[in-house]
């Protein structure tokens, strides 16, 4: 049985030990498309993501990456319960939630867990949660995210539920485009995912898609990048959550299109799409939601 929830459900991954320094975090933000706009090399507030003076900040969603930030291998599934593969899985959601602003330095630990696993009939989807702490035991935040495994489903589990974001049906607060470079995904890569969808053809191929497509959590860095500067003033401490769910595939040399509606003081909702050509406004993340201080 490829997966057996009684297994998996519940499964203790154990505990990672990680640490990081401001290059690893100026990469992150080059790899989610920091700096690539007409005059980011002059501007401070561009620069607070791409240079390490005294106003350099973490955008949070760096923690979801941070710790596997230096892996060099291909992404391990050798979750308990599941016998599955790299080319049956896509990334199905992730959200990530912040006790605070994210040092540009540290060291932490992770334990992570497997809190559920959905039957949808033709796929199967996996949830797993981690919290990350400081060498004091504090916690800096917490991640949770589901992959999507293609042709696995059908084990008789727990279908699941999940409630949806709606955006609201007015004007938008903002409203911006970001390009994505032809070599953002290789670029991204670095960031600690070596995933050969992203940069192999021939995988991408194998795997149903006509070229490698970017990573899912690019996408998801890029979005929370464009929100923080459109709407938040480019302040990463005020983010307190961030969660999205991945919608569609986004090609490198694409546009992403970025929607955001402030929904009160503490909340933020979004969307992301690509804009123009063949793929003209295809989705790329839904259910975008932004949490948020001050």
């Amino acid at each position: 049985m490829p997966i057996d929830p009684t297994v998996a459900v519940g499964a203790d991954l154990g505990e990672r030990t990680f640490s990081w320094g401001a290059s690893d975090v100026l990469l992150y933000h080059l790899g989610v498309g920091a700096g690539t706009r007409d005059g980011d090399h002059v501007d401070p507030g561009a620069l607070r993501w791409t240079f390490d003076g005294p106003d350099l900040q973490v955008l949070p969603s760096f923690g979801v990456v941070a710790p596997t930030f230096h892996e060099t291998d291909p992404p391990p599934l050798d979750l308990p319960g599941c016998d599955i593969q790299l080319s049956q899985v896509v990334h199905g959601s992730q959200s990530v939630a912040v006790h605070g602003p994210l040092p540009t330095s540290g060291t932490a630990t992770i334990s992570t867990t497997l809190t559920d696993v959905w039957d949808k009939g033709k796929a199967a989807v996996i949830w797993q949660e981690g919290v990350a702490r400081d060498e004091s035991g504090s916690a800096l935040w917490t991640v949770r995210s589901s992959i999507f495994v293609r042709g696995e489903g059908g084990f008789g589990g727990e279908r699941g539920s999940a409630t949806p974001v709606e955006v609201p049906q007015t004007a938008p607060d903002c409203d911006v485009t970001c390009t994505v470079t032809p070599q953002q995904a290789l670029l991204y890569r670095l960031c600690g995912d070596r995933n050969p969808l992203h940069a192999d053809p021939a995988f991408a191929r194998a795997a149903g898609f006509p070229a490698p497509i970017l990573h899912g959590l690019c996408t998801y860095g890029i979005v929370l990048r464009e929100l923080t500067d459109a709407l938040l003033d480019g302040d990463a401490s005020r983010v307190t959550s961030y969660a999205a769910r991945f919608a569609g595939v986004v090609f490198p040399g694409e546009t992403l299109r970025v929607r955001g509606w402030r929904t009160g003081d503490d909340r933020v909702v979004a969307s992301a799409t690509v804009v123009g050509g063949e793929r003209d406004g295809s989705p790329a993340l839904a259910d975008v939601e932004v949490g948020v201080r001050g």
